[in-house]
């Protein structure tokens, strides 16, 4: 599989995968479906935007430094500063759809960044084991292949 189109299927499944967890969970906790759908979906696309967004701008930045490494304390800024810009274009969006205060949203959406954080390690590490890429594929695989 080619790198791009290994990148467009963990993409989407990924988020399909994130899109039908968010729903059930939401809908355990007894929100209704329909708006367990809505917040689903709708945080799925916000994410997908915002993380262009601010990964264009923060490589624009990155791009005008003197030092041009990602050191670990320049992808914990990077992260931070998704997840903070993810958070306050969420809740309010979150507020209104659920119909819950501010700080009911707040709660939701710290829960919600607690269980992305597992469920992107699970899912990045289950990807990887079942689409390998080609670098990773054993050689007595590739040569079976000739």
């Amino acid at each position: 599989m080619s790198p791009v189109l290994r990148r467009i299927v963990y993409v989407f499944s990924y988020e399909l995968f994130a899109i039908l967890l968010t729903s059930t969970a939401l809908i355990l906790m007894g929100f209704g479906g329909g708006n367990s759908g809505i917040v689903a979906i709708t945080s799925s696309a916000v994410a997908l935007i915002w993380n262009y967004a601010w990964t264009s701008a923060f490589e624009a930045w990155e791009k005008r430094q003197e030092e041009q490494s990602r050191s670990v304390s320049r992808r914990v800024v990077h992260a931070v500063g998704f997840e903070a810009g993810l958070v306050l274009i969420l809740v309010p969006i979150l507020a209104w759809i659920l119909s819950v205060t501010l700080l009911d949203a707040l709660i939701l959406e710290a829960g919600l960044l607690v269980f992305f954080l597992f469920y992107t390690f699970a899912f990045s590490w289950l990807f990887d084991r079942f689409v390998p890429t080609a670098r990773s594929t054993p050689a007595k695989a590739q040569n079976s292949t000739r």
